[in-house]
């Protein structure tokens, strides 16, 4: 049985707000009866959004991080352990986020993510429909963009040839809840559902961030000058 997270929590959040276009993303469903579902669809959808921007330097050069990125179907499902990566066609992946709640309501982050053929340098990241999305009570939205960048001017001797990948992320989430959570000042459930999804994306990514540096590193038999 898997722990629960609490549903107020005022995490701190390091990553750098991008000031670009806003959507709304990642799923968040609670275990309902078919009563309950229909209470909720009859309920005005409460929005959560976050923007991100991050980076992660590999030792090597922008064609051979391209070619790493361009394999990921050989190391994603790896590297995001221990969330459950599930491929979904030739580039998709569903992943399953954990158990979060309170106030007697349960949430599962679950999205769908296209990993897009990169397009002159640039890697999107899409999301994909999932099979049972007609059933879920929440709509969800992820684009994100990646970049290589070259940094001959910060290379040393020591360092080595370095590429930055660079990163945008611009998510949210829209989730009809029941009608006990309304009851909750809508500043309150606002605030929350806003923290906790920068806690989860902030999770996620510093994790990911590192096992696909050490993966990248290992498979190529580099070792990083610290």
């Amino acid at each position: 049985m898997q722990s629960q997270q609490p549903f107020i929590q005022d995490p701190p959040v390091a990553d750098v707000p991008h000031q670009g276009p806003r959507r709304f993303l990642p799923g968040f469903v609670r275990r309902l009866s078919s009563s309950t579902q229909l209470e909720l669809t009859s309920r005005q959808p409460t929005h959560f959004r976050s923007d991100f921007v991050g980076c992660m330097d590999l030792h090597a050069n922008p064609q051979t991080v391209a070619e790493y990125l361009d394999q990921h179907p050989e190391w994603f499902v790896r590297c995001a352990a221990p969330i459950q990566a599930i491929p979904e066609g030739d580039s998709g992946y569903i992943l399953s986020l954990g158990r979060y709640g309170s106030f007697g309501f349960e949430v599962e982050p679950k999205i769908g993510l296209n990993l897009l053929p990169q397009d002159e340098g640039i890697y999107r990241i899409e999301t994909i429909t999932l099979p049972d999305e007609a059933e879920q009570t929440y709509l969800v939205d992820f684009q994100a963009a990646l970049q290589l960048v070259d940094t001959p001017e910060v290379a040393s001797p020591q360092q080595g040839i370095l590429t930055k990948v660079e990163w945008v992320l611009d998510l949210g989430v829209t989730l009809f809840f029941p009608r006990f959570i309304h009851r909750l000042p809508a500043q309150l459930i606002q605030r929350t559902g806003d923290r906790l999804l920068n806690q989860v994306v902030k999770k996620i990514s510093t994790s990911l961030t590192a096992k696909v540096q050490d993966d990248f590193h290992q498979s190529h038999g580099i070792i990083p000058a610290k």
